[in-house]
């Protein structure tokens, strides 16, 4: 039995024990179902093996040795992580396209006496569901972007937005990426798996209210906005953090403490400031690094770098402009600026132009 996929939501909202993708590890590796298991049944190297006998040998050898590895790899998945599955257990399970891979195994479980179903079209279904939804959908509800200049503590305050009554997307969160040169936060997912990741969110709001996004670029690292989005994050009221230097300064010592206790990591970020400035400032901010001037470190970096980019993207810009105060960033100073953040947004900015 194949069941079809009709929306995001109806995804999120299968009823199903476990999701299994039977696609090799790279394949399941560069996106997958919400809440899939991986549970190959070729792996990637058998996966190459079986295609190049299909196409230079024959398509009947290709399917015979292909059967053989299948069952070989669902008798070990059946000993071991599907070995204490109780015989009400109900699973979905889907390939690349719903062919034979997923077709084999469901067949095994099958006739063990499970209740299987198969994702008709396999994975291909679900990414034609998040195309749908991040390229050709208009986004589903107004957007307010939380702006700021580096250092005004924005991912922190948008991810205390909901307990005020504001729905967010948290991008960088998404992307697994702070959304500067000094950003990274270790492996980005792939762009589908961000893409699926996204609609996903997207498919969780309540299309009558606002979203809060935070101001980004096009690109979150390597993870691109999709362009519908970068268009209405363009054009879409903001309001923006307006927090004294220094204060910020302090915070994104506090915030990037990984970058503090790894001093080869932070001058090799330095260094590939060195075409925007001159080679006496570069050495300047790296001496300060090996001192542990960080506080000192994040003010330049502002001053000279980040605030004059931030003003002159700001200068360009159409849209009506919310700008909340703040004097500090310390901890237990955050929860009230979200709230000020909060009713702002729930007030209602002034809608785009």
């Amino acid at each position: 039995m194949a069941l079809e996929l009709t929306s995001i939501a109806d995804v999120l909202a299968l009823g199903f024990d476990d999701i299994i993708d039977v696609r090799a590890p790279a394949e399941f590796a560069e996106d997958h179902m919400p809440g899939a298991i991986s549970l190959p049944v070729l792996d990637d190297e058998e996966r190459a093996r079986v295609g190049t006998i299909y196409k230079q040998v024959s398509p009947f050898d290709a399917r015979k040795i292909g059967a053989a590895l299948v069952a070989a790899n669902a008798a070990r998945h059946l000993q071991g992580p599907l070995a204490a599955k109780p015989g009400g257990w109900q699973p979905l399970v889907y390939c690349w396209r719903g062919g034979q891979r997923s077709g084999s195994f469901a067949s095994i479980l099958s006739q063990i006496g499970w209740r299987v179903e198969l994702v008709k079209g396999g994975y291909k279904s679900w990414r034609s569901l998040v195309v749908k939804a991040v390229y050709d959908d208009p986004f589903p509800c107004p957007v307010v972007v939380l702006d700021g200049n580096t250092g005004s503590a924005k991912t922190e305050i948008l991810n205390l937005l909901p307990k005020h009554g504001v729905q967010v997307i948290d991008l960088e969160g998404l992307a697994n990426h702070r959304g500067s040169l000094f950003g990274a936060m270790g492996p980005q997912p792939s762009q589908k798996a961000f893409e699926g990741a996204l609609a996903v969110a997207m498919a969780r709001l309540d299309p009558t209210r606002p979203v809060v996004v935070e101001a980004e670029s096009s690109k979150i690292g390597d993870c691109r906005l999709p362009p519908r989005l970068w268009r209405a994050m363009v054009t879409a009221p903001r309001v923006a953090l307006a927090v004294p230097r220094a204060a910020r300064a302090a915070y994104l010592v506090r915030a990037y403490d990984d970058m503090v206790v790894d001093p080869v990591r932070l001058a090799a970020v330095l260094e590939q400031l060195r075409p925007s400035h001159a080679a006496e400032v570069i050495d300047a901010w790296k001496l300060q690094a090996v001192v542990s001037q960080f506080a000192a470190l994040a003010e330049g970096l502002m001053a000279a770098h980040y605030d004059p980019r931030y003003d002159k993207h700001r200068a360009r810009m159409e849209v009506p402009l919310t700008e909340i105060q703040a004097k500090g960033l310390e901890p237990e100073a955050l929860d009230p600026l979200a709230a000020r953040v909060a009713e702002a947004v729930l007030r209602g900015a002034p809608p785009a132009p």
